[in-house]
């Protein structure tokens, strides 16, 4: 089986990456367990490479029964920590350090034309469409209709912008990706 040279950089980069994060990791579930009063970790349905699902690993942020943000919840999405079990995603081969953000069935799944390409692609843990909307739920909290505004604005330049990373995608695009998204914080 040969391996192209984005799944090694992504393999190599993720077992740094896990070696280095793991203790922020576990202890961050362990107090998300707590916080939240169930376990820790969150799993959901997403769409992945070929349109094909999986699911996508987080830190729990939520009350399983009201839905409602906890306050360290709100900590782990402001800092993006709620991401890191996405690591192991990559790890797996489901996902990718760049590529366009894995979504719920309904949208990617539902692409056509030139944009289905970006199904070819392993969703990524960032990308330039990430970055420009890294505050989209305050975005959209502003907004009278919510999920019209994502369906008819946001989703439309993130397909453009993901569709764009198709064509220019390297290594070295990945690395300059990257880098935006760790010194943007």
């Amino acid at each position: 089986m040969k391996m192209n040279k984005k799944r090694i950089f992504d393999l190599v980069l993720a077992i740094i990456a896990l070696l280095i994060v793991s203790w922020i990791l576990l202890i961050c579930i362990v107090l998300a367990t707590i916080d939240t009063k169930s376990f820790g970790l969150f799993l959901q349905k997403r769409i992945g490479q070929y349109g094909n699902p999986f699911l996508i690993l987080k830190i729990k942020s939520m009350h399983d029964e009201s839905k409602k943000v906890t306050s360290f919840g709100r900590f782990l999405r402001k800092s993006k920590i709620d991401e890191l079990p996405q690591l192991i995603n990559i790890l797996k081969g489901e996902m990718s350090f760049v590529g366009p953000r894995p979504d719920i069935p309904g949208y990617y799944d539902q692409l056509k034309g030139e944009a289905k390409k970006i199904l070819e692609l392993k969703p990524g843990l960032t990308s330039e469409a990430s970055i420009k909307y890294a505050n989209e739920d305050a975005i959209l909290s502003q907004q009278e209709n919510p999920l019209l505004y994502n369906d008819t604005v946001l989703f439309p330049d993130k397909v453009k912008m993901n569709l764009e990373y198709y064509y220019k995608r390297s290594i070295l695009v990945d690395l300059q990706i990257i880098l935006k998204t760790i010194f943007k914080r």
